[in-house]
């Protein structure tokens, strides 16, 4: 067994070197392979296909081979993340291509369905789209055109369709006027359930233009789609009237809207040509408020109120009234200077803008509805109000340590000496201002003018203490006294914190600071008048006493 063994071995090494020696002797009289290039495989290559998919190897694996598993997985995974960077980097024009591949005749329906849906998550919203979503290359935006928008009981959890907006808005007008709030031509057959909650502000307007850019990286974090929002030609109906308050005490803070995530901020807004009308609960008389242009830096759902107050600028009408927000100009520096919270000595300063409101002309009637205090005493005339307001910079320590004390000496002058706050909202308050963490303010100088007005003295005044009590003849009798024109100068100190959640006066507690301050103008201007008039006595005694003196010194020298 060993001896074959070692045979076939041996057999077996000796083929191995004879195939090897063949193979070797036959490589150099083997001719060189010829590896053909580009243009000799275009050349062969029959049609437009053919050519393409030359030029497309070559491109990627510089051969006209097949693609092995490797370069197949690193081609999906580059062309997986060139789609990535580019819904992130350029999300508003992948979109605009996913609308152009699916806005056809048959699927516009359903991308209003798809649109609205995103767009209208709160219940009771109806979207009615006039034409199709339209992206537009040059401006880098997506465009609505012709949307009506309704906000009516019995609509259940939202309607989006596809229709005119002319003729939806003409029904919603009809069914207003005629008491029907559930319009049949373009709603679902629904009865309004008896239990349906209809205090809410409802509203029937027509758009014209809605220019939006989208940022999937705002909605990643959070932050809602939207980018910047440009809308135009607003025209419309607000319906108030079926709004109602309890009868017990209202605390202004529980109105405030709580941050969801999703929640919307707009990085850029503006609003140019809008015109609604607005019902007021309480049988108050129809009046239009008109927005000619407005700019916002920002608009966030959390801070409403906040961030339309710091417009960069905005022109309107509040019922017949004109108002205007712009910078304040000062001849001590520049706007330049001022956005860069630069001071005049170049040192940083604790505001970050200085912004004008201005209102020429505003019934009193928008003032003394639901509010307490001297504002709800007046019943007659109109005033003009000149708003001067100091936005904080932000996370600005020296702010904080400037108007700490001051906030603080304030309210307490405010509610130990002048006006009195019901106990329980002056409770809140300190516990408020005990647990805030955000030291930050705004600061408000006011200027009012009081023009033609008329008081009476309220016949209840639960608000007031019983020693303010006795300064409401005196500040009434003073309002009728020089009612043709009055002048007041007050400042409001708020914590950046109240604005949080704040989409109204109301909630954000604007009107009862604003009435307290304006009945310590009143108070002080009273008792320097009461001062003035006892000054006047005597002078005018004493006058009297020196011409008295004279007349008998005189009539004492004829005698003598």
């Amino acid at each position: 067994m060993d001896a074959r063994s070692g045979n076939l071995k041996l057999k077996e090494e000796h083929f191995e070197g004879f195939t090897s020696r063949h193979i070797m002797n036959r490589l150099p009289h083997m001719s060189h392979l010829h590896r053909p290039t580009k243009e000799e495989l275009l050349a062969a290559a029959n049609g437009f296909w053919s050519r393409l998919k030359v030029r497309f190897k070559w491109f990627s694996i510089r051969s006209v081979r097949p693609f092995n598993f490797d370069e197949i997985t690193a081609l999906f995974s580059w062309v997986l993340l060139g789609h990535v960077v580019w819904i992130v980097l350029g999300t508003t024009t992948f979109v605009s291509l996913l609308i152009i591949a699916i806005n056809t005749v048959l699927a516009q329906e359903t991308l209003a369905g798809w649109v609205g849906s995103y767009l209208t998550k709160s219940s009771g919203v109806k979207v009615v789209f006039e034409s199709a979503i339209v992206p537009k290359w040059r401006d880098g935006v997506i465009t609505f055109k012709n949307v009506f928008v309704s906000r009516r009981p019995g609509q259940g959890t939202g309607h989006v369709s596809k229709g005119s907006s002319k003729t939806a808005a003409a029904v919603a007008a009809a069914a207003a006027l005629s008491g029907s709030s559930s319009p049949e031509p373009f709603t679902d057959q629904q009865s309004i359930p008896d239990e349906e909650d209809t205090n809410y502000t409802q509203f029937d307007v027509s758009i014209e233009t809605v220019n939006v850019t989208l940022s999937f990286t705002k909605w990643i974090n959070g932050k809602g789609l939207l980018r910047d929002v440009e809308v135009k030609g607003i025209r419309g109906v607000v319906d108030r009237r079926s709004v109602y308050w309890s009868d017990d005490h209202l605390d202004p803070k529980s109105y405030r809207h709580e941050h969801n995530p999703g929640d919307f901020e707009i990085d850029s807004f503006k609003m140019s040509d809008v015109l609604v009308t607005v019902y007021q609960p309480g049988n108050f008389r129809p009046f239009s408020v008109s927005i000619f242009s407005c700019d916002l830096p920002q608009l966030r759902k959390q801070w409403l109120l906040y961030d339309f107050m710091s417009a960069n600028m905005m022109t309107g009408s509040f019922d017949n009234s004109l108002f205007t927000i712009h910078p304040r100009q000062s001849h001590s520096f520049a706007g330049a200077e001022m956005d860069n919270n630069i001071e005049a000595g170049g040192k940083r300063s604790p505001w970050k803008k200085h912004s004008r409101i201005r209102i020429d002309g505003l019934n009193i009637e928008h003032l003394n509805r639901g509010v307490q205090g001297p504002f709800s005493w007046i019943h007659e005339g109109t005033v003009d109000i000149v708003a001067d307001i100091m936005f904080p910079a932000e996370n600005d320590e020296s702010l904080a340590q400037v108007m700490a004390g001051l906030y603080d000496r304030l309210e307490a002058t405010v509610i130990s000496n002048q006006y009195h706050e019901p106990d329980s909202r002056r409770e809140s308050g300190m516990d408020d201002t005990a647990s805030s963490d955000d030291r930050r303010f705004l600061v408000t100088d006011l200027r009012l003018q009081l023009n033609n007005v008329r008081a009476v003295v309220p016949l209840f005044t639960r608000d007031l203490s019983y020693i303010n009590n006795a300064l409401i003849r005196p500040i009434v009798a003073y309002i009728n006294s020089r009612r043709t024109f009055i002048p007041i100068h007050c400042r409001l100190v708020k914590r950046l914190a109240d604005f949080d959640g704040s989409w109204t006066t109301f909630d954000s507690g604007l009107m009862d600071d604003l009435s307290a301050a304006v009945y310590d103008a009143f108070a002080r201007d009273v008792v320097d008048e009461q001062a003035r008039k006892r000054r006047f006595k005597k002078v005018g005694f004493w006058s009297l006493q020196l011409a008295a003196q004279a007349i008998f010194m005189g009539m004492a020298g004829n005698i003598a």
